[in-house]
């Protein structure tokens, strides 16, 4: 079953695993948002709510190594609407040489 997600359910669940890397690190909120060039309490809001503007999450991906991850999003196609002729190279076909 196919299962989509709203925007502020992705933007909470992202805020979760954020805040479990900074955990990992032993870094405090107001550690982390030091580090990362934000003030505290923008970066509480994230941990709590999951809002936070697009430069200041990638301040925080950023400083926990995760841009790369990030700079992937879109990238690559969709393999499940490739056709083989997508894939394949068509054969060439030559004609035959008329003579006169």
């Amino acid at each position: 079953m196919l299962s989509i997600k709203s925007a502020p359910e992705v933007a909470s669940e992202l805020a979760v695993r954020i805040r479990a890397r900074r955990l990992q690190r032993a870094w405090t909120q107001a550690e982390m948002a030091r580090r990362a060039g934000l003030k505290e309490p923008t970066y509480v809001l994230f941990e709590r709510t999951g809002k936070i503007s697009l430069l200041r999450l990638l301040k925080v991906l950023d400083l926990l190594g995760l841009m790369d991850e990030f700079d992937r999003i879109g990238r690559s196609r969709d393999f499940m609407d490739l056709k083989l002729e997508d894939v394949v190279k068509p054969a060439r076909k030559r004609g035959s040489r008329q003579r006169a």
